[in-house]
């Protein structure tokens, strides 16, 4: 029997590089995401203060961030602002995706100026976004200096519109890339479903309505866990927009998790407040790690 000849090293190395190459990255992705999440759950459980400390105390800090009325300020907040958020970046990214849809003239610059604030960083958006609603110098004082002198904006003043001033500035943020991944979904629909459908004489609307938007529903549950993903995670939009207030009425578990940490050196509290952001997580991850697993075996089974 000939001898199996045996490889380089140089052939060898080749063959191994990419994993040497992504062992770093994914050595930190684990230690980022599972060993720190596991001692911040753990940490939740203890008596920690300004510093770590490891005796265990049970679910206290849990009970005692349930009956903070701050806490539950910032999480109805989170609720409001990432169902409001969601909706209205689709709406009007779903409505700009099929505008450009229609082979409009210079498409690429309506393209970039709609992603446009999408290279914004949130700072800067919650920043430009601060001055544009400020009563005293922002879109208030500008139409009461054309002659409207009873003109009143001053939601993000007001504790009980303050909130829809961070949806408003978010939509605006989110809905290039929305419009981006629905814009990306149409172009990939089979354009000869659609030429059959207005040869049997389909007008645009009942065409998007019934085939259209149908075969691009994976791009739709897509958009919606990314952007609640954007939603959960929210901090400094509402750091550099309203820093929370006026007051806590724009709270959300970002800050809060911020404050008890970095501010008041709770760190016990802290942590159980950040696990229960982790889990508003997983519940958005979770289902749709197993709906893509389910689709793609189904897929498999009937190619």
């Amino acid at each position: 029997m000939p001898i199996a000849r045996r490889r380089p090293l140089r052939e060898r190395l080749s063959a191994i590089l990419p994993q040497i190459v992504l062992a770093p990255s994914i050595l930190a992705s684990f230690m980022y995401v599972f060993v720190f999440s596991a001692w911040t759950l753990y940490v939740s459980f203890s008596n920690s203060s300004l510093l770590p400390s490891y005796g265990f105390v049970g679910i206290t800090h849990y009970i005692a961030l349930w009956r903070n009325v701050r806490w539950k300020i910032a999480y109805t907040n989170l609720f409001l602002f990432g169902s409001l958020y969601v909706v209205g970046a689709i709406i009007i990214g779903l409505t700009l995706a099929v505008l450009i849809d229609q082979r409009v003239r210079a498409e690429s610059v309506w393209r970039t100026i709609y992603l446009y604030p999408l290279a914004v960083s949130f700072v800067v958006t919650g920043t430009v976004w601060g001055w544009l609603f400020n009563p005293t110098s922002g879109i208030q004082a500008m139409v009461r200096a054309w002659g409207w002198t009873d003109f009143k904006f001053d939601w993000i003043v007001n504790k009980n519109y303050a909130i829809y001033t961070v949806v408003i500035t978010g939509v605006w943020q989110a809905s290039g890339f929305a419009m981006a991944l629905f814009l990306a979904g149409l172009r990939a629909v089979d354009q000869d479903l659609i030429k059959a459908a207005q040869i049997d004489g389909a007008n645009m609307p009942r065409i998007y309505r019934r085939i259209v938007f149908p075969a691009i529903r994976p791009i739709f549950i897509a958009v919606v866990v990314v952007l609640l993903q954007f939603a959960i995670k929210t901090f400094d939009l509402v750091k550099a927009l309203t820093n929370g207030g006026p007051g806590i009425s724009t709270d959300v578990p970002a800050i809060y998790v911020y404050d008890l940490m970095f501010q008041r050196g709770q760190i016990a509290e802290g942590a159980a407040a950040a696990v229960m952001i982790l889990l508003a997580l997983s519940l958005v991850l979770v289902p749709y790690a197993f709906w893509i697993t389910w689709r793609r075996r189904r897929d498999s089974g009937h190619g």
